[in-house]
């Protein structure tokens, strides 16, 4: 057993394999529970916790996957140029919304942290949750927030948003796709995105539009605020 987890490239095969058996619960129980990211998420800490593989090799050896984040990220264009216009057509619907979204995320973010108490470096981590994680962790740095728990903060917004996304837009009737891929971008950023990609076309592609000009509202705006 030690051999195994000892190898180079046992952090990656966990990962793979969690995520894969993640989508096999999904498909056969359909509960937004068994979000296959959460799934591997949580199968890859308890390992780490019991000491079947050190934290710092598990960094170590999954390292390799921190390359495919901006490919990942830059295929969303592709749907989004198969639906350009509808995004031509509800240009000033989308500016609105992602401008609506960006304000509500930083307002409520302000609001609970100085209704609790929480400390101005805490709230400036956490000031930029609802965007993709290199433009929230600079956002972070430059309002003299904490990297790693910007990152954390992102993380955590985005599986909630994929979990919880499906299941929102029945609750309050969301029945346009447009409507339903703007709400999913601007909460959950890329994590979301994948999830509305699953939902719909026209909802992958309007979210993966979100993402982009959230985060360049969030950080206008934050620039200003801070």
């Amino acid at each position: 057993m030690e051999i195994i987890t000892s190898s180079a490239m046992f952090g990656l095969f966990l990962t793979f394999v969690t995520y894969g058996i993640g989508v096999l619960l999904f498909n056969k129980f359909k509960t937004p529970l068994l979000n296959p990211l959460l799934f591997s998420i949580v199968c890859c800490i308890a390992f780490v916790q019991i000491g079947i593989i050190p934290y710092d090799k598990y960094m170590l050896d999954t390292e390799v996957l921190k390359n495919f984040i901006p490919v990942a990220t830059a295929l969303f264009a592709v749907n989004i140029y198969k639906q350009l216009k509808i995004v031509k057509k509800y240009a000033f619907a989308i500016f609105t919304s992602c401008l609506v979204g960006s304000l509500t995320s930083i307002l409520s973010v302000m609001g609970l942290c100085r209704l609790f108490g929480v400390d101005k470096m805490i709230e400036a981590s956490l000031i930029g949750k609802s965007c993709t994680t290199p433009i929230a962790v600079d956002i972070s740095v430059m309002n003299g927030g904490i990297s790693g728990i910007a990152i954390i903060a992102v993380v955590c917004t985005g599986i909630v948003g994929a979990i919880l996304a499906p299941t929102l837009a029945k609750i309050f009737k969301v029945t346009s796709p447009v409507a339903e891929g703007l709400a999913i971008g601007a909460a959950s950023h890329v994590m979301g995105t994948s999830k509305a990609l699953e939902i719909g076309e026209i909802q992958g592609a309007l979210s993966g539009v979100a993402i982009g000009i959230c985060g360049i509202i969030t950080v206008i705006l934050t620039s200003f605020i801070y």
